[in-house]
């Protein structure tokens, strides 16, 4: 099997499982979110610890697993919210103490953060749901239209320190494109507020651009191609999903401004 082939089988197969457990949300969806989580802090220590090793033995694991359980179990946002903050400042002065460095702390704070929007964001109704999927097919669209955009046209580099192969036309390319689906998919799901959307969908999509391009600030940073070698083909989860929950985060915070923390969807698709 090829390298392409593989690269293709295995984004259908995480497709998908993705797209089964979006559509069952609840609980099993939470699992898929702390999953996220859990393996976005592996990546990120594996990259970013000397050696392998850290000053903080597995206190900073052991604190992710707190989060984790009360991502699970549903506790509400405020309290998920407080418990972040909690846990992240108790890494941060664990590494002070010790003379070791704060990636610990600010990876805790990204794996908990990409974990939390994700799993509030779909919850259980079906405004949930629709607004995961707007979600995806913002991101999804943005990253599609941008390589072949940027494939076809050329141009400028975006950011040629950080990330030399994305250019400005490509960046361009998948806005337009991720707009574009995003608000196909508000139409199919019956959403009224079309102009807002649309804004919205751009927003998402230029964060998602940017949250790759921190990825990719934080590969080169420690000297690494990929995140890590979970996937068949693409190399790590971080690869995968690091515009996507750049993008939920953002798309939270914009839910969370219109109808509260705990039912941020509410405030988009009031359907």
């Amino acid at each position: 099997m090829s390298n392409l082939q593989l690269r293709v089988l295995s984004a259908v197969v995480l497709a998908i499982a993705t797209l089964g457990l979006t559509w069952f949300g609840g609980l099993p969806f939470r699992l898929l979110s702390a999953a996220i989580s859990a393996v976005i802090f592996y990546e990120w220590t594996r990259m970013s610890r000397p050696s392998g090793t850290t000053g903080l033995g597995f206190l900073p694991e052991a604190l992710l697993l707190v989060f984790l359980g009360a991502l699970i179990t549903g506790l509400p946002a405020l309290w998920l919210l407080l418990l972040i903050a909690a846990l992240v400042a108790a890494t941060a002065i664990a590494a002070q103490l010790r003379g070791a460095g704060q990636w610990d702390a600010s990876g805790l704070a990204y794996a908990a953060v990409s974990g939390l929007s994700l799993a509030l964001l779909r919850d259980g109704d079906h405004s949930g749901l629709v607004a995961i999927l707007f979600l995806f097919a913002v991101v999804w669209a943005t990253d599609i239209f941008a390589y072949f955009v940027g494939r076809a046209v050329g141009g400028p580099r975006l950011a040629p320190s950080i990330s030399p192969g994305k250019t400005r036309s490509g960046a361009l390319g998948g806005a337009v494109g991720g707009v574009v689906a995003g608000l196909i998919l508000a139409v199919a799901a019956g959403a009224g507020n079309l102009p807002m959307l649309g804004l919205v969908a751009l927003a998402l999509s230029i964060v998602s651009q940017a949250g790759d391009l921190l990825e990719s600030w934080v590969k080169r940073r420690h000297g690494r191609k990929d995140s890590g070698a979970l996937i068949p083909g693409h190399g790590g989860v971080m690869d995968r999903v690091d515009g996507l929950v750049a993008a939920a985060f953002a798309l939270y915070v914009i839910g969370w401004i219109s109808a509260g923390a705990d039912q941020p969807a509410q405030g988009l698709f009031p359907i």
